[in-house]
């Protein structure tokens, strides 16, 4: 796979719900796929090494590894580790969400990959997908000739991430090995009280005959008691919400402990927390979020009020574009000052609907719906519209928003506004050069 797919932005492939699904996906890559190295020293092609290596990555909720940690959990050295790394994006099992780089002052910050799943695994197990938001296409099913190919990777998944090899255990940080991002390739909290079912239990999409009986001596999952929820509850609003991420969890336990106790979810708190406007800066979170849930108890007493506020959070134009982009549905003017003036002047033949004098600008002819005909537009306005675009992606959404989609795919073209949609559910708002 080119270095240009390498991006969540250009992948085909779609991104794994789970880490266990995931290594179903590693473990057939080890077996049938045919991706070669294009270097001519080191590891040609994915093997037990990579294997080990992709274990870790798998337990990592944003996967956001530094290649000193994975040397000090695996005991390899940096280039074995840098090798297996590039083993794994160019047979489409990762993919960048940000590329490591050096921040003055701050010192190195490690790459953030998305666990992906490449278009030749689906085909291979017979997988039937379709489109998906969150995760680009989601699984629907199998067919019944895939299945005994998909069980032998489900087993080989689940003893990889059972079995954990005793000399690492030693050499684990005591430190978190990642650190909470926005809006990660997996929104659903480690510690939350639902995980999605793996893609070997999708099957045919045909529930069984009967339910499976529970073993007599097996043990009963422990259940929390009310401090145990309160900070649960804190952990899930730590690990999702962006202006919590450095938050202090035994504060932020105290602060929803009357909403804990009423039995509310992390989704709730966030949907009622999200009514009001995204605040552009939050310097006390703690103090933020007890102001925002003030009377919440009293005001949303029933799971039928809370379950109405949670719906239409979800369905809010507004709370949609708060949660990935903090937009706050008013387009501002761009900071550069050459990115302002094209914005200026493309505004300015767009809207127009009486003609100008012709030693400014020339005129534009509009049709029956009001909009400019772009054919009239030369190919050097076309470029620099499109290099505008790329500068400031909220060129793109304004336009859509005031001409129509298919007016802006005709404007900066069906790349730029691919790669906007799909930024636009991960939280990031820039476009790559060269991602054709």
């Amino acid at each position: 796979m080119p270095q240009s797919d390498q991006w969540i932005t250009a992948t085909k492939g779609r991104i794994a719900t789970d880490g266990y699904s995931w290594m179903q996906a590693v473990h057939w890559a080890h077996e049938h796929a045919d991706y070669t190295a294009p270097r001519p020293h080191g590891p040609q092609s994915i093997n037990e090494t990579t294997l080990v290596i992709a274990q870790e990555l798998s337990r990592l909720n944003p996967c956001r590894p530094g290649v000193g940690y994975l040397t000090r959990i695996t005991r390899l050295s940096e280039r074995t580790i840098q090798y297996h790394l590039e083993l794994l994006r160019g047979s489409g099992l990762l993919t960048y969400r940000s590329k490591g780089t050096r921040v003055p002052g701050e010192g190195g910050r490690a790459s953030e990959y998305c666990l992906t799943i490449p278009p030749a695994f689906d085909e291979d197990v017979r997988a039937r997908t379709g489109p998906s938001e969150q995760y680009i296409r989601s699984l629907r099913g199998i067919d019944p000739a895939g299945l005994p190919l998909m069980k032998r990777l489900a087993k080989k998944a689940s003893r990889a991430i059972r079995r954990r090899p005793a000399r690492h255990s030693a050499s684990r940080p005591a430190t978190p090995s990642c650190t909470p991002m926005q809006v990660g390739c997996s929104t659903s909290s480690p510690t939350g009280t639902s995980t999605p079912p793996s893609e070997s239990k999708l099957a045919s999409g045909k529930p069984p005959a009967s339910a499976p009986k529970k073993s007599p001596t097996a043990r009963k999952r422990r259940s929390l008691n009310a401090v145990g929820r309160r900070y649960q509850l804190a952990h899930e609003l730590i690990t999702q919400v962006p202006w919590l991420a450095r938050a202090n969890t035994q504060r932020i336990a105290w602060i929803v402990r009357h909403v804990a106790d009423a039995g509310w979810t992390a989704a709730e708190v966030i949907a009622v927390v999200g009514q009001e406007a995204a605040a552009q800066r939050v310097h006390r979170p703690s103090g933020f979020l007890a102001s925002r849930l003030r009377g919440a108890t009293e005001l949303y007493s029933t799971p039928e009020h809370r379950a109405a506020i949670l719906t239409w959070w979800q369905d809010s134009r507004h709370a949609e574009q708060a949660r990935h982009t903090e937009w706050d549905d008013q387009w501002h003017q761009p900071t550069s000052r050459a990115v302002a003036r094209q914005v200026d002047d493309v505004f300015s033949h767009l809207t127009t609907r009486t003609p100008v004098p012709e030693d400014d600008h020339p005129a534009y002819q509009t049709g029956g719906d009001g909009l400019v005909d772009l054919q009239q537009l030369t190919r050097d306005q076309v470029i620099d519209l499109r290099a505008a675009a790329q500068k400031d992606p909220l060129l793109i959404r304004s336009t859509i928003a005031t001409c129509g989609e298919p007016y802006a795919r005709r404007l900066f073209s069906n790349h730029l506004v691919d790669q906007l949609l799909r930024l636009t559910g991960t939280g990031r708002l820039i476009l790559h050069r060269g991602l054709a």
